[in-house]
């Protein structure tokens, strides 16, 4: 199986600057979106610099790294893996040759199709150093500018045969690339920084960068930038359909970003509203699954009149459960991450928000805890629908019999994890919300519809006809 991510990706293209300060500060803007791996690649007088290394940000680039790393443009990546080993060498960015140029590659998303589009190039003599899809798109690319010696169109030309969500920063020589699928599945934003450009997985990056959101990178747009000057932007064939991943909002992206103009935190607020009117219930304290929850849990205690109380306190030196790499890790730091308030939650009827379940393991121990603080009833109260289908687009849900949601009520749910009453938002709950048009939002995971045509899935009906 491939190395295939749902990460942070940054770029930074400056005039007389060094690039690598504003791309660690904006790597630690996007920490919560990966804490298993990071990296930076840096361009000098045509010569690359690259760092990689496993853990956060802040532990992998003290000041002597940062210092090594020279050149007014550069990309950088933080990583926590869906598929593939938990190791340095699936850490980002990737560099790869372009001719007799040097490149690096930082990707966020999947290409489904990586398989045929690997062997189609094995077969033209592409010899791969592993088996990430980042490394395909990477000699893809390499392929077709070999050919052409014009970066823009081998990056258009290579995206027309890669089938996925991906939001891309590239370095090649004194030229930042950055590039987004033609669906807009994976999350990417332009901005300026001191006298620059910068894009970005997340808004929040470019403004701890000290610099300001001039907007999305559009579906399938090639942006190159050079020296922190030009800017040339085109597009790729045949754009028009949107499909933004619906869990952005819910669950990845900060609160304080902005993602196709809406503010993330209005989206939650407006979810936990929603929810109160769908799903209300008879309770004394509404409490969040912080952190990303707490949106939701405001607007849900404004609504209903129930008072809002930070019941569970997080521990900030702990990684965010979600994201770490095995389920075993995840179970084990639930209890290290959360601890209840003493005394707060004795006797209480308590709604407990969350903003999503996959699994489910996580949330059992949660409601196991606050049980064990002295709830007499806990009501969960979910800020997304059901997560019944896999994600194959950069988020880790894989398979279907991971996901409590899949083939289960709301009332099995709820024994699942040990809640007196478990309601989720509804699709149209969560539409409104998000104020996006439904058919311009991937809600494969909600659905089992996918924007493009997924491999696996197709492998997965077959095998069920022929069962049938």
């Amino acid at each position: 199986m491939p190395a295939r991510e749902a990460c942070g990706v940054v770029g930074v293209s400056l005039q007389g600057k060094g690039a690598t300060p504003y791309l660690y500060r904006g790597l630690r803007a996007l920490q919560h979106r990966g804490q298993e791996s990071a990296g930076i690649a840096t361009s000098s007088h045509g010569a690359l610099h690259h760092r990689r290394g496993m853990g956060l940000v802040h532990d992998i680039f003290t000041q002597d790294v940062i210092d090594a790393l020279r050149g007014t443009v550069g990309i950088g990546h933080t990583r926590y893996s869906t598929t593939g080993g938990s190791g340095v060498e699936n850490a980002q960015p990737i560099v790869f040759k372009l001719r007799d140029e040097d490149g690096a590659l930082a990707h966020n998303g999947d290409i489904v199709n990586y398989e045929r589009v690997r062997r189609r190039l094995q077969m033209q003599g592409v010899e791969f150093l592993g088996s990430a899809d980042s490394e395909t798109m990477a000699q893809m690319i390499a392929l077709e500018y070999g050919r052409s010696r014009d970066l823009e169109a081998s990056v258009r030309r290579a995206c027309a045969e890669l089938v996925g969500g991906y939001a891309v920063t590239m370095l090649v020589g004194s030229k930042l690339v950055a590039f987004r699928d033609p669906l807009g599945i994976r999350p990417l934003v332009l901005g300026t920084v001191d006298g620059g450009f910068a894009v970005a997985s997340e808004s929040v990056a470019i403004e701890l960068m000290g610099g300001h959101l001039v907007r999305d990178v559009l579906p399938g747009e090639v942006i190159v930038i050079e020296r922190g000057q030009t800017l040339h932007s085109s597009r790729m064939a045949g754009i028009g359909e949107r499909a933004h991943c619906m869990f952005e909002w819910v669950y990845f992206s900060r609160p304080d970003s902005i993602a196709e103009g809406r503010m993330v935190y209005d989206v939650r607020h407006r979810i936990g509203r929603r929810l109160a009117k769908e799903s209300p219930s008879e309770s004394d304290l509404v409490i969040p699954v912080p952190d990303s929850s707490r949106p939701q849990a405001l607007g849900y205690s404004e609504a209903t009149g129930i008072p809002y109380a930070e019941g569970l306190i997080k521990n900030r030196f702990v990684e965010r459960t979600f994201i770490l790499p095995d389920q075993k890790r995840r179970e084990d730091e639930v209890r290290v991450k959360l601890h209840p308030v003493p005394g707060l939650l004795e006797g209480k009827r308590i709604v407990l928000l969350d903003d999503s379940i996959v699994r489910g393991t996580t949330l059992r121990e949660i409601v196991q805890m606050v049980r064990a603080a002295g709830a007499k009833r806990v009501d969960v109260r979910i800020g997304c629908p059901p997560i019944i289908a896999p994600c194959y687009f950069g988020v880790d849900m894989k398979e279907r019999k991971e996901l409590v949601a899949n083939g289960r009520t709301e009332t099995e749910v709820a024994e699942v994890v040990g809640a007196d009453s478990v309601h989720y938002l509804s699709m149209a709950g969560l539409v409104e919300a998000l104020g996006l048009p439904q058919e311009s939002l991937c809600l494969g995971c909600l659905t089992g519809r996918y924007p493009v045509e997924v491999p696996a899935e197709r492998r997965r009906f077959q095998k069920l006809l022929e069962e049938y």
